[in-house]
């Protein structure tokens, strides 16, 4: 059994399996040196050669053939239709008693401190959102019914946090159509409930849906827009630096997916950087993570985008992730030093990056396509011994 996104190379040197190349090539008629190329993915075989291959192999042509599985009609029982099931309105009947805000605050913190320092956060996210959302639905519209202003405004409150969560967690699904909902509903909520911080964080958030949604450009003007609303509110001087930062940082990514490396390296030194004086890397303000050390994985991530992979590693050395509230950042850190050994074809090194990331996060690592194609990119490349150890971390993510 094969992941549906494996390549048909990587699928013919998985039923291959112990067989060596030149006796297969051999037999079904071709160099070896033209089964190497397409087992690298450099050549794509016509389909007399393609059947004459799965006949050796021993398979139905059409295990072959990289496809990706037929849209069917989404299963009921799975965590992330339950989670827009009640992000659509499925929750408790109208009548039902709605849950306190002080509960649902509670709730929603553990489970963003599970979303950004558990490894296991995805399996953890499916068994607590669904429930969650519901219960924040209800209580939201129970809310803004209701003459109690103060327990109105603490479930918006709460309803903001957790939208914003629900964003992450459904782009990271790849359900970027409800993630843009979400981030909507956050927006809503932190309106409603006239609270700058949440507004301001609430926008943040819509910044990373347009970077998702391959929008750099609309994602940097709302976050600029917002980061000089910041600058004129009146909140705490750390919120207010940490937030400013933060949406500055989300236009420097934006600067990058634009590929204009020398406005984001300069909006990095001069706003972002800046910023982050004023604020420890354990403050986490609205959950952005801004801080000094975030600031720091965000060159890296302009240097490794802009191909300057010697640089990005350099910068990369003199960084300490322990003190990061965030997994979540340390494994994308993490994945970008991996990249970089790639592009530079250590596959030795990048290989160690990726094993170290299965052990800290396993189910960030088979979810990312990044890491997904860095794993077969050393599959093809790599000496024996590292490519045998690549062959079983596709195993355990589920590649093959």
């Amino acid at each position: 059994m094969v992941a549906a996104d494996l390549p048909i190379g990587d699928r013919i040197r998985h039923y291959r399996r112990g067989r060596r190349q030149d006796a297969v090539a051999g037999l079904v008629g071709i160099t070896p040196d033209y089964l190497s190329q397409i087992e690298r993915g450099l050549k794509v075989p016509s389909l007399p050669i393609l059947y004459a291959l799965a006949q050796e192999l021993g398979v139905p042509t059409a295990a072959l053939l990289s496809e990706q599985p037929p849209v069917e009609e989404e299963s009921t029982d799975t965590a992330e239709v339950a989670v827009g099931r009640a992000l659509l309105g499925y929750g408790p009947a109208r009548s039902a008693e709605p849950v306190r805000a002080s509960v649902l605050r509670d709730r929603v913190e553990e489970a963003w401190k599970s979303w950004q320092t558990d490894g296991d956060r995805f399996s953890k996210a499916s068994a607590t959102l669904p429930s969650l959302v519901a219960d924040v639905e209800h209580a939201a519209r129970t809310a803004r019914a209701g003459t109690d202003a103060a327990e109105r405004r603490a479930v918006l409150r709460a309803a903001a946090d957790l939208y914003c969560l629900l964003r992450s967690y459904l782009r990271r699904t790849g359900r970027v159509d409800l993630a843009t909902l979400a981030a909507d509903r956050a927006m809503r909520a932190a309106e409603d409930a006239d609270d700058p911080l949440r507004i301001a964080a609430a926008q943040w958030n819509f910044g990373h849906v347009l970077l998702a949604a391959g929008q750099p450009g609309e994602a940097e003007d709302l976050v600029l827009r917002a980061a000089e609303q910041v600058a004129a509110t009146q909140m705490p001087n750390a919120d207010r630096a940490a937030m400013g930062g933060a949406l500055q940082l989300v236009a420097v990514v934006a600067a990058a997916r634009r590929r204009q490396w020398w406005e984001a390296r300069e909006r990095l030194t001069k706003h972002a950087a800046r910023a982050a004086r004023a604020v420890s890397d354990g403050s986490n303000v609205a959950w952005t993570v801004f801080g000094p050390t975030n600031v720091a994985l965000h060159a890296v991530s302009i240097e490794m985008e802009a191909g300057e992979t010697g640089e990005a590693l350099h910068t990369a050395d003199a960084i300490d992730t322990s003190g990061l509230p965030s997994l979540e950042r340390e494994f994308t850190f993490g994945l970008e030093v991996a990249a970089c050994h790639s592009q530079r074809r250590d596959d030795a090194a990048a290989l160690l990056a990726l094993l170290g990331l299965e052990a800290i996060a396993p189910e960030d690592l088979a979810r990312t396509p990044l890491a997904r194609q860095m794993v077969l990119t050393v599959i093809r490349r790599a000496r024996a011994m590292h490519a045998r150890q690549a062959e079983q971390l596709a195993v355990r993510i589920g590649l093959v």
